[in-house]
């Protein structure tokens, strides 16, 4: 498949994961990068139609069987980079290490994708999202005071602090390897992105500005003027006025006359400032709240469920969804004045270009054959 978009002609080869690995290689597709994503030759293989393995081509290949390092290192020999998300030491043990892989492609981006990094105590330990979350400090702000905390889906450590931040440190390396003609490894760990995407949060507390307690703080629903409230149909609406001028826009939006809440910042009054929003907010459905503040300064949006997303005006206006076969799926960001990115297909499934992956790097039909007959390599020819 022939790619547009900023990082047309740069060629990732993917090794077979589960979120933030298969995340990131779906960012770097989306930016125009060719990804050949190694799969498993059997039941584990991927699954054509997965919505992370847009923009791929297949090659499956059984890790085990004697010859497939060698078939590797070829197809790496012509790539600017690779990406993998095992347990650390996996695959050093594969015969496949940032030495091994280095040595056969000098330029090559080395990028691993784990939890806990390369190396530390839990290095080895299995984990998700939300333990990682909860090791960087950012999992304990999230939620009421009075419940324990609430995991944002796994958007901040598995995507936010994993597969982006990996997607970012790639494309770093492959900048300075365009001069430099010397790759790298980048290590990405869940655990430190996590704690990166809260530096402003650490920096409040320690400048002191920031409460270790929930719901305490301007940014963690503490604050009445930034927050979600119920409506009078059982939606929600979602309002951030924080600067002196969108919080006069909200006491002037909501009619709320009380002089006392001309004070923003006095936290005495912020029970009653609360009340007297969430009373307010209850008086009407979140569609007539939309119909009053959406031309405002309030700093307001409606609480969308992700059906309801995707055809909201502004969203179909600005084509933030496609319409594919499986539904409307959000199309590639950021936005590209000159070169423009676009929604790859799906992947057809494990192995699906394995013959022409295997031609690429330089095998003949008869190898091709021999791998596909001793089970080395399995898909079509």
């Amino acid at each position: 498949m022939t790619r547009s978009g900023p990082l047309a002609g740069v060629t990732i080869v993917e090794f077979q994961g589960l979120g933030p690995g298969p995340f990131c290689a779906m960012m770097l597709a989306d930016l125009g990068a060719e990804i050949i994503r190694i799969d498993r030759a059997g039941p584990a293989s991927s699954i054509a139609g997965d919505v992370l393995g847009r923009g791929r081509k297949s090659i499956a290949v059984d890790l085990k069987k004697p010859g497939s390092t060698d078939l590797i290192l070829k197809i790496l020999a012509k790539a600017d980079g690779l990406i993998e998300g095992f347990r650390p030491g996996v695959m050093e043990r594969l015969g496949l290490g940032p030495d091994v892989c280095l040595k056969a492609n000098p330029k090559l981006i080395y990028g691993r994708m784990t939890g806990w990094g390369q190396e530390g105590p839990w290095a080895p330990a299995p984990g998700h999202d939300i333990n990682y979350l909860a090791l960087s400090g950012m999992l304990w702000p999230l939620g009421p005071a009075d419940r324990p905390p609430v995991p944002p889906l796994n958007l901040a450590a598995d995507f936010g602090g994993g597969g982006m931040m990996l997607a970012l440190g790639m494309v770093a390396a492959l900048y300075s390897a365009k001069s430099s003609g010397k790759g790298q490894v980048v290590d990405a760990a869940m655990v430190d992105g996590a704690a990166v995407l809260g530096t402003m949060i650490y920096g409040m507390v320690n400048d002191g500005v920031w409460k270790v307690k929930r719901a305490a703080n301007m940014l963690d629903g503490g604050a009445p003027f930034y927050g979600v409230y119920d409506t009078a149909d059982g939606k929600y609406v979602a309002i951030g006025s924080l600067e002196p001028q969108f919080y006069a826009a909200l006491l002037k939006g909501l009619n709320l006359t009380d002089p006392r809440f001309v004070k923003q910042w006095d936290k005495t009054m912020w029970p009653d400032l609360r009340a007297a929003i969430d009373t307010t907010f209850r008086t009407k459905t979140r569609d007539e709240w939309c119909a009053l503040l959406d031309d405002s300064d309030v700093c307001f949006a409606p609480v969308l469920d992700p059906v309801e997303a995707t055809i909201h005006p502004h969203n179909v206006a600005r084509g933030t969804f496609a319409a594919t076969e499986r539904g409307p799926m959000p199309k590639p960001a950021p936005r590209f004045s000159d070169t423009p990115t676009e929604l790859a297909p799906g992947s057809a499934g494990a192995g699906a270009e394995t013959g022409d992956i295997m031609r690429s790097a330089g095998f003949t039909q008869n190898d091709i054959d021999a791998a596909l007959a001793s089970g080395l390599v399995a898909g079509r020819t």
